[in-house]
């Protein structure tokens, strides 16, 4: 499970979560964008291998009181390995499709804390963030 948030302007915030921003629904294709990046990761990260998902969920979080939007995603296989670069890059390609969609709005928009929740299987077993 992986995790990052993208903060904006409260007008472009406003547009997003209405759903009414010029190029359409953004948080429905950054989920489409998240999961096309689960499935393509072997191509953007030169030494990761392919893996066969077997689920990929998506999930986006408003927080009004910052102007920001959060995104996590789990990301499974049944195969011996871990998935958590498929997971990173499915959140950091759902945040970089919202910043995208928007930029024309908001070129100030920052994403931030992109990072591994937790991840289990693989050689390293269970490990969950502090």
């Amino acid at each position: 499970c992986a995790e990052g948030r993208i903060f904006m302007k409260p007008d472009t915030f406003q547009l997003i979560r209405a759903g009414s921003a010029d190029k359409g629904d953004v948080i429905g294709i950054a989920r489409v964008a998240a999961i096309q990046g689960a499935k393509r990761t072997s191509d953007l990260i030169p030494l990761a291998h392919p893996i066969a998902l077997s689920h990929i969920a998506v999930g986006f979080e408003f927080d009004e009181s910052s102007s920001s939007i959060a995104c996590r995603v789990k990301a499974e296989c049944i195969g011996r390995t871990g998935i958590e670069m498929e997971a990173l890059t499915a959140t950091a390609t759902a945040l970089l499709t919202v910043y995208d969609m928007c930029k024309a709005l908001d070129r100030g928009m920052q994403i931030v804390d992109i990072r591994l929740v937790e991840k289990s299987g693989g050689k390293s077993g269970h490990w969950l963030a502090d």
